[in-house]
């Protein structure tokens, strides 16, 4: 196979990667697959052989930020493009949509990816830059219907986040029936990594010097349930006897030597159990944070929506998290302007939000997504409706987020420093929570000892304490 490079130097891969954390260690195994095949990567798209685009098509915003990132990428490779470079476009809007968009991006685009092609991914771009001309000028399209990749612990990556945390996924795909979502049309049924594959993954992380490991996938409180030899039924508790749970995980994960954080993004609120906080309460490597989205707080929204848990069932989970995980902070997040979703439902939210005060929060603006059970419902909600009420609650929410600010003015917390300037507590997911802000600077990637100063709207501001923690 021959390459388009006189000099056989070898061949360039640059990427976009867009998206949510599931989204981007997708990105590190298709650049990991890349750099198995040879591949050198480059932060500059003009210096590529391959321009890669990891798409994400879960919401609108998300849709557009992508195709703007596509269109973006091939004009700038047209100013300024290496001879035979390829645009490749991958991701979620790529598996849900590459029919359509091979249609409509034909002499952007020269190749699509599935989500099941990033372990592949190397061979298929040394495939594309080969002297082999496509027979057709349409984009190659490769992409399976029903998605069933999973990765493993030796699965190549070339990790995109900083030295000092990463991400996990331990689980792929999704069983749940939300009628304003179709990630499991996207992503394939609920399936779970082993738990020795996940260990041996965080054992390595952490011997590399990792200090925070987030765990994620569509739903990391299902996590193991799909192993069991019969599956409860969704009005069982789930019982951890009958074969691996987050539970048995998060035990084996304890056992590993080093200092480091263990983080669990994107629970669902029908599978956690007394057990399982009970296991987090013990587990000295769990940070007491927790990430759960509730999505609406009225009972008929809620059926709707298809959430399989009750108004009741929210209310008194949370108060058994807040009861039984000391210093715990909850994040959760809420969809406004879902289909029939009246003045008075709104209200009911924000009456929700004002009484149980959660520590992070965010809203979303529903979105009418193409071949979900609830773009069909009658009484969709207008656009300015919807944005009204996501300034409300999130208004609503930045006060109580100010007093809880203030509240922590005083206290000496251990954070993780991202750099010399900024860091975060054990209640700051990546990218997503508020910053600590440090008025002198500290060893980034290492954990410290700070004391709280000042609170800075969502912010806070710390500097270090004597008695530093390195």
């Amino acid at each position: 196979m021959h390459l388009h490079n006189p000099l056989h130097s070898p061949p360039k891969i640059a990427l976009i990667s867009l998206g949510c954390a599931k989204n981007l260690v997708d990105s590190e195994i298709l650049l990991g697959s890349a750099a198995s095949a040879g591949f050198e990567f480059t932060s500059s798209p003009q210096d590529a052989d391959i321009l890669v685009v990891n798409t994400c098509g879960f919401i609108d915003s998300a849709k557009e930020e992508s195709i703007e990132a596509i269109l973006e990428a091939h004009q700038e490779r047209g100013m300024r493009k290496r001879t035979g470079q390829k645009l490749v476009v991958a991701g979620c809007l790529s598996q849900r949509f590459s029919t359509e968009l091979a249609r409509e991006l034909r002499n952007e685009v020269d190749a699509f990816l599935g989500l099941d092609q990033v372990a592949q991914a190397g061979q298929i771009f040394l495939s594309l830059l080969s002297d082999h001309p496509n027979p057709t000028d349409d984009p190659l399209i490769l992409v399976q219907r029903h998605s069933r990749f999973l990765p493993d612990w030796d699965t190549p990556r070339f990790r995109l986040t900083p030295p000092h945390y990463a991400y996990v996924k331990i689980a792929e795909g999704c069983n749940h029936p939300c009628s304003f979502c179709v990630i499991p049309q996207m992503r394939g049924r609920h399936r779970s990594r082993q738990i020795h594959s996940i260990v041996n993954e965080v054992r390595l992380l952490v011997q590399q010097g990792v200090k925070e490991i987030n765990l994620i996938s569509q739903d990391t409180t299902y996590y193991g349930i799909d192993l069991w030899p019969t599956k409860p039924q969704p009005s069982q508790p789930l019982d951890p006897s009958r074969g691996p749970t987050l539970i048995h995980l998060l035990d084996e994960l304890a056992q590993i030597e080093g200092d480091f954080w263990i983080r669990i993004l994107y629970t669902h609120p029908a599978h956690w159990s007394d057990a399982l906080i009970a296991s987090i309460a013990k587990n000295p490597k769990v940070v007491p944070y927790v990430d759960i989205p509730l999505q609406h707080s009225h009972p008929d929204i809620l059926n709707s929506m298809q959430r399989q848990t009750s108004r009741q069932h929210i209310e008194e989970l949370v108060a058994k998290l807040r009861a039984n995980i000391p210093n715990l902070a909850i994040r959760t997040t809420f969809i406004v302007g879902f289909p029939g979703e009246s003045d008075a439902h709104f209200h009911d939210l924000l009456d929700f939000i004002q009484t149980h005060r959660f520590e992070r929060l965010g809203i979303f603006t529903y979105s009418q997504e193409e071949g979900s059970r609830a773009a069909k419902l009658p009484h969709q909600v207008p656009q300015s409706v919807k944005r009204q009420r996501f300034h409300i609650a999130m208004q609503t929410q930045k006060r109580i987020a100010q007093q809880l600010a203030l509240k922590q003015v005083g206290k000496t917390i251990r954070i993780l420093a991202d750099s010399q300037y900024s860091a975060r507590s054990q209640h700051d997911a990546p990218d997503i929570d508020t910053k600590v802000i440090l008025k002198k600077p500290l060893q980034p990637g290492q954990f410290h000892n700070v004391k709280i100063i000042s609170a800075n709207s969502y912010d806070l501001v710390a500097i270090a304490e004597s008695a530093d923690i390195n």
